[in-house]
């Protein structure tokens, strides 16, 4: 009898450690195109939120009922400066911090004027060809002689410059930290071949970044914020004898709060700070804290 109940005791160890590592329901295989070897396919493509969505678009939503002009910003290059590669996977952190500051700006319009700065290439392409008249439209268009004053009907399109609005500030800096490890612990048990173990560590992520008057260069405000990223692991076995019978099972599940989220949040809690410096509209009304756990947004 107590070599049954300690049977049936490590079974259900091991189903439950398992149930967390259970493969997902909504996981198919899927050819997409007739002749192909099916895929793996799983959930589907869904808007990255974070807990920090709502307040940004909250602070927007104040500084849309705002009267003042809304300022016009910008986002300059934030980079990874940690300097942590890896030979198999490359950056470890996310290079896309500009990226992420964009579209987290891009809550607070109409309450702001949102300006590229980042990548201008097909602008300065297209200014380049409607400065050699090479840029039209499909259209004729009205121009006037210098000379003889008589109007004439060209294919290329006339500019006469200022067509690209200034900005009032631009947001710059880096992802400044990656510390692994900087807290772990566990346990692990084993008792006649049957075992369990647990483990947990903390890792965190930093950014400073600053805002800048474009035409001063006047640094208006800056922010250093620091994300903590934590992991577990649970896993049991079972190694031993039962009658005559040997039994060795392994089970477990591990998981850890996505990096590269963590550096998206980072940059939102960061903008939460400085651009309130330049609007003048505080953001005090909109909770900055995500929500507790457990608690959906």
């Amino acid at each position: 009898m107590t070599r049954r109940i300690m049977r049936f005791s490590a079974i259900v160890s091991l189903c439950t450690v398992a149930a967390c590592a259970a493969v997902p329901n909504d996981i198919r295989r899927e050819a997409l195109n007739d002749g192909d070897v099916p895929l793996l396919l799983s959930s589907k493509p869904t808007s990255n939120v974070t807990p920090f969505t709502k307040q940004l678009v909250c602070y927007g939503e104040q500084l849309k009922s705002g009267k003042s002009k809304p300022v016009a910003i910008a986002v300059g290059n934030i980079r990874d400066y940690t300097g942590k590669q890896s030979d198999l996977e490359g950056y470890l952190v996310t290079q896309g911090g500009a990226l992420m500051a964009y579209t987290a700006l891009g809550h607070l319009v109409p309450g702001i004027s949102l300006y590229e700065r980042f990548d201008t290439q097909i602008a300065d392409a297209e200014l380049a060809y409607l400065a050699n008249r090479q840029l039209g439209n499909g259209g004729q268009h009205e121009t006037v002689d210098q000379q003889t004053g008589e109007t004439n009907q060209v294919p290329w399109m006339p500019y006469y410059g200022g067509s690209v609005l200034q900005s009032d500030y631009f947001i710059v800096g880096g992802i400044t930290e990656l510390n692994f490890n900087i807290q772990s612990g566990g346990a692990e048990l084993g008792i006649s071949g049957i075992g369990a173990k647990a483990r947990i560590y903390t890792m965190n992520v930093g950014l400073d970044l600053r805002i800048v008057g474009s035409q001063s260069l006047r640094v208006h405000d800056t922010v250093s914020i620091q994300k903590q990223i934590t992991g577990y692991e649970v896993g049991a076995d079972i190694f031993r004898f039962f009658d005559d019978t040997l039994w060795d099972v392994n089970s477990g599940a591990k998981n850890q709060e996505p990096l590269h989220l963590a550096v998206r949040m980072a940059i939102e809690s960061a903008l939460l700070e400085i651009v309130p410096t330049v609007t003048g509209v505080p953001a005090e009304n909109c909770d900055q804290s995500p929500p507790p756990i457990g608690q959906t947004m």
